[in-house]
């Protein structure tokens, strides 16, 4: 049987996707079916001939079925329960939540109505919901990271606008600095453990930059080389965050900001890009054994694309702290 027909017989009662049966047979990185999908898959192998790709109920079932079913049922589901301790969900891992975490919801920016395009209104017909999101780049990478780690849990992303008293009581991460993200704006002061602050200044009136309990500033670098020429970015600052959630501590809020919007994509890029993604997470597991932290983070560009912070190299650690140490 194909996981394409696999897919399509698990799906009596909700859909499977052929992704997530892909997921459960990887040799690379599986994981691990639901218990209820076991159940599924032992009532369908409990069949004994070939003439029907579907799940059976129970009652269904002949007596020899129904015991090779209840045989079937307890050894996947004692083959599971071997292997779970092995594929839980390791400290390092910011982005892989486990099975009974709920809902994870990432909380965009959200464009003032100047800067939208015409697509953004709902009475267009072409019309686009995702032209009124700030940040899109950090989103898609976001969302495709979280989503691919957590097959079995509701991913969502909302504007801040959107926001309902049950999304903040799950995981949350918020996308996006202080201008166009209102929600960022509001837990960055709720967070008053954290030693670091958004703030405007006169000289940059298209961005915020960070700036340290000690008055300590963290801006971003431009080359302004030939006085004919329009500034280029060179370097931007991102802020990450991991702490507990302050609305509900047995869940976790992630923060990836930045002054501007390359700042905010490094700062997700962090931990979800295949080239750094493994060393970082290692780097932040020894460092931060607690699982709680803020650092901000150099992040290059190289003919305007940004450039993956590597925490290995110290450079790149412009600030660190964690609630069990000293600020800084």
């Amino acid at each position: 049987m194909t996981q394409s027909e696999l897919a399509r017989a698990l799906s009596t009662d909700s859909r499977v996707a052929v992704a997530t049966i892909s997921s459960w047979e990887s040799q690379s990185n599986p994981k691990l079916p639901p218990e209820e999908r076991l159940r599924a898959y032992a009532l369908l192998f409990s069949r004994t001939d070939d003439t029907s790709a579907r799940v059976r109920r129970e009652h269904e079932l002949s007596a020899d079925e129904r015991e090779r079913f209840q045989t079937l049922h307890r050894e996947l589901l004692g083959l599971r329960d071997a292997v779970r301790h092995q594929l839980d969900p390791p400290v390092d891992a910011p982005y892989t939540f486990d099975f009974e975490s709920g809902r994870i919801t990432l909380i965009c920016p959200e464009l003032p109505v100047d800067l939208r395009s015409p697509l953004a209104e709902e009475d267009d017909a072409n019309h686009t919901r995702l032209y009124r999101y700030a940040d899109v780049d950090a989103l898609i990478e976001m969302w495709g990271h979280v989503r691919a780690s957590n097959p079995e849990l509701p991913v969502q992303h909302r504007l801040p606008t959107e926001i309902s008293a049950d999304d903040l009581s799950g995981h949350l991460i918020l996308l996006g600095g202080i201008g166009f993200n209102s929600v960022t704006s509001r837990l960055m002061r709720v967070l008053d453990e954290l030693p670091i602050e958004q703030v405007t200044v006169l000289d940059l009136n298209d961005g915020e930059i960070f700036r340290s309990r000690d008055g300590a500033e963290y801006r971003p670098l431009w080359d302004a080389s030939g006085d004919s020429q329009p500034r280029e970015l060179v370097e931007d600052v991102a802020l990450l965050v991991r702490l507990r959630n302050p609305f509900n501590h047995s869940r976790t809020i992630t923060i990836c900001n930045g002054v501007y919007s390359r700042g905010v994509l490094g700062a997700v890029r962090t931990l979800t890009d295949d080239a750094v993604r493994e060393r970082n997470e290692a780097y932040l597991a020894n460092r931060f054994p607690g699982g709680s932290y803020a650092l901000l983070l150099r992040v290059p560009l190289v003919n305007g694309t940004t450039v993956s912070p590597d925490l290995e190299i110290p450079q790149n650690r412009l600030f660190e702290w964690c609630p069990e140490e000293p600020d800084g």
